[in-house]
Order: structure tokens, then C-alpha cells, then sequence
């Protein structure tokens, strides 16, 4: 007996709270790998060796794939969690991404691996417009804001780690590394609770009230009955509006577009959004090897450099969880993305009047700077993006019509940014390849 109230005392409401964003981290490192994969299993299946021979179409494929099912799977998402809950939707997450790197371990041609990478994607994108539904509803507001951090922090860690351990692993090992997270992840999920706000949006209140206690503790039990309230008073007015009159749902829905509320934030997060993907971050998680050989030359170390931005881009995203909160978001977007567009010249610059032999200094410092800056900028802009105050977050905070804007405002957004994300993926291997030739064909010629 005394064990227990020891145990109780020592399992706070916080190591709950934790304990359940834990499960959400760790398939999204899972997430992270998957992402960063492609920079290590492409360049090893380019070996003479290697058993499993890709053209330049089917490495197209396996790298841009991730993109096109992202989209489907955030379609997927949505009603599962309304209709089963976020824990059956959790699982419903892990399950295909799991399958996905089991597929890629036991890979031999390229068909499985075209299958493993179409299941990642669609997990990635079913866990998109999950994650920070369950980590809002399971977490204190106090707490809130710091666990929706670890959203970008841990997605960063799993690019790191994938690029880590595939300098010294094989493809087919690093997978099998890799799957742990989303099955530790699986297990975690086994022990972890329903949501509150699912159970009291079901009618289940006093469901409701034990999980939210044993997630909160008793300090917040005026929330808890304010949750409810408005569950069944919102319950009360959908029975009236149903009763008086029936809704056209194309009418409403086309009045919900030209709303400002609508229009005005997704606007200004396409943009957003549309410049962190095209600052190179989705291109340097899946081609960083062969990018690095075309900024640094083919003699540099680029497993090193590799796992050395991962890290920086790692430092520079907490450190700017802690800077954001410090400025405004406006002046830290235009400072950062002034920076991003002079790295990204500065790049573009340094390697053509390198290749054009106009630009003869060697030393490999100037290209480190840049493509550092570039990172730099990448993870500071990022966090601006994504924080949890930016608009469309909060819009799915709100009251219920609110929420409609938000929920609407973010898949529009998810389509636009995975389809800039599928143009730069997908067109990336060609280009990319026709570059390296001229570099390594300069360098050998200077031999």
C-alpha cells in the first residue's frame, strides 16, 4: 500500500505527459529517418557492388514517392482519428511505416523498395495532422508549448541519426536500426490512454474525467468541466441547427474559402512554408552526399560533413526555440529568410564560377561557410514555421468554427507544401547527376 502511494508520488502528472509525448517522439524520429534515408541508401546501391542496380527513373521514384503518399495518408488520417480515436489512429500510423522499413531490410529489387518507401510516406502523412492534436490534448497548457517543440526538434534527430549510422552501417542495417523507433514507439502506445477530448466528444465523460485526471492531476479540474460544458452545449446547438434547417454543404464551403480568416493565414503559411521547402531542406535530407561532392569537391569527406550539419542543424533548432519567443515572428522571418536567399546565391555562385574555372581558390572553408550558413538559416526559419504560435495552429485551437477554418486551412496547406516537395525530389537525381559528371570530369581532367 505505502509502495504504491510512493509510486504514485513519483509518477507525476508531468513524467505522464512526457511519458505520452515520448510515444509521439519517437515514431517521429522514425519519421526523421525515413526522410534522410534516401542519402544513404541511394549512394550505396550506386556501387559497382552493389547487388540491387536502380536507373535514373527508379531512384527518381524512391525518392520522391515519400511526397505524393504523404498527401494521402494526411487524407487518411483525419476521419480514423474522429471516428476510432487518436490511439487507434496511432496505431494505424505505426503500422505501415513499421511494415515500410521490414520491406526495405528484406529488400532485393526494386519494387520492394519502392513499397517500403510508399508506406513510410503514407505514416508520415497520416502522423501529420496528428501529432500535435494528441500532444495539445494530452499536455497541460503550461506545459504545451515546450512538448510542441520536440515536434521539429525530433524529426531533426531522426535525419541526423539515419545519416549517423549509415556511414558506418549498410542500407539494409541502418533499416533494420531504424524500425526500433517506431516499434518502441508501437509498445508505448499499448500503455498510453485515450485522449480526454475524444472520450467527451463521444459523450463519455466519466471516461473523460478519470483518463484527464490521471493525465493532469487534480489542479486543473475547472478545465476539465469547461471541456465538458462546451461538449455538450456544442452537442445541443448542432441538434438545433440540424433541426432548422439542413446546410448545402458546397455552399458552405465555397462561403468558408472567401472567409479572410480562411485565406489570409493560409496565404501567408504557403509562402512560408514554400520557401523553408525550397531552401534546400527537403533536397539536403535526401540528397546530401551528392550535393556535398557538388559544393565541396569529390575529394571531401562528405560522410563527415554530412553528420556534421546534421548536428548544426540540430543546435540551430533548439537554439532557436529558445530565440523565437525573444522576437517578433515578422522581423525573424525577413532577417532569416534574407540570409537564406544570400547563402543560396552565394552557393550557386561559388560552384559555377568554380566549374567555369573563373573562381580558382581551394580551400575548403568558403564552401563549409556557405552550405553552414545555409543550414543555419534552414533550422532557425524552420522553427519560426512551425512553432506552435504560428497562425494555422492556433486556428485549430479555437471554438468550433474556428477549428473548421483551421482544419481546412492546414490540409490545403499540407497538399501545397508535399507537392513542392514531390518537384523538388522528383526532379533533383537528373539534375544532380548531369552536375556531378561535370565535377568529377573537371577534377579528373585537372588531374
Amino acid at each position: 500500500m505505502e509502495t504504491n502511494r510512493k509510486a504514485k508520488r513519483w509518477f507525476t502528472p508531468f513524467l505522464k505527459q512526457t511519458f505520452v509525448t515520448a510515444t509521439i517522439g519517437l515514431n517521429i524520429i522514425g519519421h526523421g529517418c525515413a526522410i534522410g534515408y534516401p542519402a544513404v541508401l541511394l549512394p550505396q546501391i550506386a556501387m559497382p557492388d552493389s547487388e540491387i542496380k536502380l536507373g535514373p527513373e527508379e531512384t527518381t521514384w524512391v525518392a520522391s514517392i515519400l511526397g505524393i503518399t504523404q498527401l494521402f495518408g494526411s487524407i487518411i488520417s483525419p476521419p480514423i482519428m474522429s471516428r476510432y480515436g487518436r490511439k487507434i489512429a496511432h496505431y494505424a500510423v505505426l503500422l505501415p511505416v513499421i511494415v515500410g522499413w521490414l520491406s526495405n531490410v528484406l529488400a532485393t529489387g526494386f519494387e520492394a523498395l519502392l513499397i517500403g518507401r510508399i508506406l513510410k510516406g503514407v505514416s508520415i502523412g497520416m502522423l501529420a495532422p496528428l501529432r500535435s492534436v494528441l500532444i495539445g490534448e494530452y499536455t497541460s497548457p503550461k506545459n504545451r508549448g515546450a512538448f510542441l517543440t520536440t515536434v521539429s526538434l525530433t524529426q531533426s534527430f531522426g535525419i541526423f541519426f539515419v545519416h549517423l549510422i549509415g556511414s558506418f552501417l549498410s542500407w539494409q542495417q541502418t533499416a533494420l536500426v531504424c524500425v526500433f523507433f517506431s516499434f518502441l514507439s508501437l509498445i508505448m502506445t499499448m500503455y498510453s490512454p485515450e485522449s480526454p477530448s475524444w472520450l467527451a466528444a463521444k459523450g463519455r465523460y466519466d471516461e473523460c474525467r478519470v483518463v484527464f485526471k490521471w493525465l493532469r492531476g487534480n489542479d486543473e479540474d475547472e478545465e476539465l468541466e469547461e471541456m465538458i460544458e462546451a461538449r455538450i452545449l456544442f452537442e445541443k446547438e448542432m441538434i438545433n441547427h440540424k433541426v432548422g434547417k439542413r446546410t448545402n454543404r458546397v455552399k458552405d464551403a465555397i462561403e468558408t474559402v472567401q472567409k479572410k480568416e480562411f485565406y489570409k493565414p493560409i496565404t501567408l503559411m504557403m509562402h512560408a512554408y514554400v520557401m523553408v521547402n525550397f531552401s534546400g531542406g527537403t533536397t539536403m535530407s535526401t540528397y546530401a552526399t551528392m550535393i556535398l561532392i557538388l559544393i565541396m569537391g569529390p575529394d571531401a569527406n562528405v560522410n563527415f560533413w554530412m553528420i556534421f550539419l546534421d548536428s548544426q542543424r540540430l543546435i540551430s533548432n533548439t537554439f532557436a526555440v529558445f530565440v523565437i519567443n525573444k522576437f517578433r515572428r515578422r522581423t525573424m522571418m525577413f532577417t532569416i529568410g534574407a540570409l537564406s536567399v544570400f547563402s543560396q546565391f552565394a552557393i550557386a555562385a561559388y560552384v559555377y564560377f568554380k566549374n567555369q574555372g573563373i573562381f580558382t581558390y581551394d580551400a575548403i572553408w568558403l564552401p563549409a561557410l556557405l552550405i553552414n550558413l545555409q543550414f543555419f538559416t534552414l533550422a532557425t526559419g524552420q522553427r519560426v514555421v512551425v512553432g506552435p504560435r504560428n497562425r494555422t495552429s492556433r486556428l485549430g485551437n479555437g471554438p468550433s468554427g474556428t477549428m473548421r477554418y483551421g482544419v481546412a486551412a492546414s490540409s490545403t496547406r499540407r497538399a501545397g507544401v508535399w507537392l513542392c516537395t514531390v518537384r523538388e525530389t522528383g526532379t533533383a537525381p537528373s539534375q544532380l547527376g548531369f552536375l556531378l559528371d561535370v565535377v568529377r570530369n573537371g577534377a579528373s581532367g585537372g588531374q
